[in-house]
């Protein structure tokens, strides 16, 4: 082409550098692709274009564009060789247009002069001045605010706020909100786990455990069955509704996704436990110990099994284990408690009360069991001042109220029994236990109506729990005394369904057959309890060899476990070593405490910022009765003059 036949050298080469034929990548290097044109003689036109503005290009091109094409150009391009210019001008500008770096001149040119090196530097400011315009025009120099859509992912930090907002407003029974929240968290995030696991716990909480399953479900297949602890969640709410089998299924789903995952090995061996596969039990605690390590729950549960087996001393030393993995577990101090107050071992069972409060200042199972413990040993006073420390910390728990109804019921008035079980049942209305507790009361007072229709509250809730089969039983017991024995017989029957291993429900219903002078029915349902009973057959020689794992360099341990069964006084013994307290043979009295030096008061006072004189204040709603707050008036007066009695 003529184009490039000018009678300058330097333009020959530098047209002939950039020609199409010699690199035929350079369209794309320049980003002049976009550009669509109408002939083929376009792409040149635009080219020559660039070089007019390229710190690369001689100083003629860059000053008079017109100067830059021959008479040849002119001729073959027309007329419309400016308007082609001003249009390529206007796509540039709405191009981000990347600056090449300065190329270097042939050795032919070396000696332009220094007049040449002006005119460069003249024109690259200008070209700067150009490009920084345009850089002022591009939307792409400037920030841009884009508002979130539902589709975009917010920040995770969002989640975290959100489910804690959410455990907060179900701690509150305000269920519904909380649901809500889940729910938007699932919407916004679909493959994390943890909406999934808070959303079911909250509906099991409502007994609402279709729902709770189908959200499970829904989440293992967001998460593609990798998530364990939506598989761990969904196998107890099954554990819970009696699905052993699928439970199994679900925990062993758990265990595969991640065999580190403890609380699905823990879990599945308490659910065999409860089953009487001890053997299996043992087998999955022991797996939980290889693949996760030490860990208090594993080992408290290990206790439990030994204390089931009657194995006291080996339970001990894996209580003790559990304490040392964690001194603030609270569980392992209690459990351990309960074992040395069925040995009685009163001191010893008081030591360890102490120190799971201590570990957990505002656990309400430390002190409601501590409450009970001082209760069932005529320590009322203190059982009291325990129970309402545990209110004052956990207003919110309807056990404590229902466990001091019955003490005041047993100690004090039924009208203020009846003001409690009233509380409770306002504080969770779906807590089976206080209305079966409640109507046991009634029918003691002989409202056998008002019982009648509090035990099939209970039931309406569940009928397919423990707590179900007890009352069903209770109930039993009630219609048998007013001589309704077809329907005595009917709810004897439908709590065995429930709960067929219940000794004193069979033993309550042969007896009855047998005061209705039908001895043959009666030896009859005794031999049906000992045909279905759950036998548990335990190995003891596999706690040698358990022992020596965990703690092969003990010799204490060895000693420790061929001790006899013998008298009590070597059992305290050993609970006083295993716990560090004072002996069983000291002469201090139970207002001395246990010997520890543990001062109840000065604690609540600490810790809690409570005021022990004042619990009773505390404790007392605006709404009691005249004829509540008059009995508690006769019971602190009667109490004031027993104490002054004592002092004279």
């Amino acid at each position: 082409m003529s184009i490039f036949s000018s009678s300058s050298t330097s333009s020959s080469s530098k047209f002939t550098l950039f020609s199409p034929s010699q690199n035929p990548n350079y369209s794309k290097f320049h980003l002049i692709t976009p550009l669509k044109t109408p002939n083929s003689s376009t792409p040149h036109r635009v080219l020559l274009h660039i070089h007019s503005h390229d710190s690369s290009s001689p100083p003629a091109l860059q000053e008079n564009p017109q100067n830059s094409a021959s008479k040849a150009e002119m001729e073959e391009y027309g007329d419309g060789f400016d308007e082609e210019i001003i249009k390529a001008k206007k796509s540039l500008e709405e191009l981000l247009v990347v600056r090449r770096p300065v190329m270097e001149e042939p050795r032919g040119e070396a000696g332009g002069g220094s007049g040449t090196k002006l005119k460069e530097s003249a024109a690259s400011s200008k070209i700067d001045q150009g490009l920084s315009r345009f850089a002022k025009k591009m939307p792409i120099f400037e920030p841009k605010l884009v508002e979130p859509s539902s589709e975009e992912k917010l920040l995770l930090v969002n989640l975290d706020l959100a489910l804690y907002k959410a455990k907060l407003l179900a701690r509150n029974y305000r269920f519904q909100e909380a649901e809500e929240i889940l729910r938007k968290c699932i919407n916004y995030w679909p493959e994390d786990g943890r909406p999934y696991v808070a959303l079911g716990k909250t509906l099991c909480k409502q007994s609402k455990m279709n729902e709770a399953r189908a959200v499970y479900e829904k989440g293992c297949q967001a998460t593609q069955g990798e998530n364990s602890y939506i598989w761990q969640c969904w196998a107890v709410l099954e554990s819970r509704v009696g699905n052993i089998r699928r439970s199994r299924e679900l925990f062993d789903a758990a265990t595969v996704a991640d065999k580190k995952h403890i609380a699905a090995w823990h879990g599945w061996a308490v659910m065999e436990m409860k089953e009487g596969n001890i053997k299996k039990s043992r087998h999955l605690l022991g797996k939980a110990l290889k693949f996760c390590g030490g860990n208090e729950y594993i080992y408290q549960t290990l206790a439990l099994l030994e204390v089931r087996s009657k194995r006291y001393e080996q339970a001990r030393y894996l209580f003790k284990q559990a304490t040392k993995c964690n001194p603030r577990s609270c569980a392992s101090w209690l459990a351990w408690a309960q074992l040395e107050a069925k040995q009685e071992n009163i001191r010893a069972a008081r030591r360890l009360f102490e120190k799971a409060v201590q570990s957990s200042p505002k656990n309400r199972f430390a002190w409601h069991v501590w409450g009970v413990f001082e209760g069932n040993l005529g320590n009322v006073d203190l059982a009291r001042k325990l129970m309402m420390i545990g209110h004052a910390v956990n207003p919110r728990d309807p056990v404590l109220l229902q466990s001091l109804a019955l003490l005041e019921y047993r100690y004090s008035t039924a009208n203020l029994a009846r003001v409690l079980f009233k509380r409770a049942s306002e504080l969770d209305s779906r807590h089976q236990p206080v209305w079966f507790a409640w109507g046991w009361m009634e029918w003691k007072e002989g409202n056998l109506s008002k019982a009648r229709e509090l035990y099939l509250k209970a039931l309406s809730i569940d009928s397919t729990t423990e707590s179900s089969a007890r009352c069903l039983q209770a109930w039993g017991v009630l219609e048998q005394r007013v001589g309704n024995l077809s329907a005595a017989r009917r709810l004897f029957r439908s709590s065995l369904n429930i709960n067929s291993q219940s000794y004193v429900t069979w033993m309550t219903w042969a007896s009855l057959e047998e005061d209705q002078g039908n001895s043959i029915r009666a030896e009859e349902i005794r031999n049906l309890y000992f045909q279905q009973r759950t036998e548990i057959v335990d190995d003891a020689s596999w706690i040698m060899g358990f022992l020596d794992i965990i703690d092969p360099a003990v010799d204490s341990i060895k000693r420790l476990l061929n001790l006899e069964k013998g008298g009590s006084t070597a059992e305290q013994r050993v609970a006083n070593e295993q716990i560090g307290g004072v002996s069983a043979d000291s002469g201090e009295g139970i207002a001395a405490g246990s010997g520890s030096g543990f001062d109840l008061d000065e604690f609540v006072r600490q810790k809690l910022s409570l005021d022990p004189s004042n619990l009773e204040v505390r404790f007392a709603p605006s709404s009691w009765s005249k004829s509540s707050a008059s009995a508690t008036n006769v019971r602190r007066s009667e109490n004031n003059n027993a104490t002054a009695a004592q002092k004279e």
